[in-house]
Order: structure tokens, then sequence, then C-alpha cells
């Protein structure tokens, strides 16, 4: 009498990381994203927008920013969300010095982090037999 076996299923996970804990721009870095640059200074609320819509936020709340609210709360989710150090109070101080300036590296970072995801995963299944 003859035995089978049946196929044994291997699963195999591999997860690969984004080790920058940091903002991969500085806040005066507009010459490395000229695109960005531009739109920050001819069409701002065009580019406050678009970077709330790219982090997945309705792209009308730039719009309500009063008092740098938004800023701050999008500035801070940003931040949570890559791992990248940082407090609300160097967030707010540093909008009210270079509200422009923080809004362009935002912007960057979302179209660096979205090109080079942060985690990757790859899962392959291998079927074996006995």
């Amino acid at each position: 009498m003859a035995v089978h076996q049946q196929p044994t299923q291997v699963v195999t996970m591999t997860t690969t990381t984004h080790n920058s804990m940091t903002w991969s721009t500085g806040l005066c870095d507009c010459c490395s994203d000229m695109g960005t640059c531009c739109c920050g200074l001819w069409c701002f609320p065009c580019m406050q927008c678009q970077t709330a819509s790219n982090h997945g936020w309705c792209c009308c709340c730039p719009l309500l920013d009063v008092c740098c609210v938004v800023s701050c709360l999008l500035r801070s989710s940003i931040r949570e969300k890559y791992g990248i150090p940082g407090s609300c109070c160097e967030d707010c101080c540093q909008l009210l010095w270079c509200y422009g300036c923080v809004w362009c590296q935002m912007n960057r970072e979302l179209k660096i982090r979205a090109n080079h995801p942060t985690n990757a995963s790859v899962v392959t299944t291998q079927f074996v037999r006995g």
C-alpha cells in the first residue's frame, strides 16, 4: 500500500524598513525640490491642500488653519507616522518663524516617503513535497 504525503505550505515573510528617523530634508532645503519650492512660492494654498491630501487628511483642512493649529497637528501627525523625533512646542516655534519653509518641508517629506515606503513586506508561499 502506497502512502502519499500531503504538500506542506511554508510561508516566508520579509520586512524591510526605512531607517531614517529624521526629516529627509532640512527646513531650508528648498533647492532639493524646486517644484515644491515654486508651488509654495506662487500657489501656497494649493501646496498646503496637496500636502494635507497626501497625508490622508481632507484637502480643505489647511484653509481652516487658525493660529497654526492645523499646521501643528499635521506636522505632529507626520512626525508620529514616520518616527521623527520632535515636540509640539518645537513644531509651533518653527511654524511661527518659518511657516512657509515648514510646509515645504512637510510636502517634500511626504513625496520622499511615498517614493520610498517605510515598510515593505514580501510574502512568498512555497509548497514542499515530502
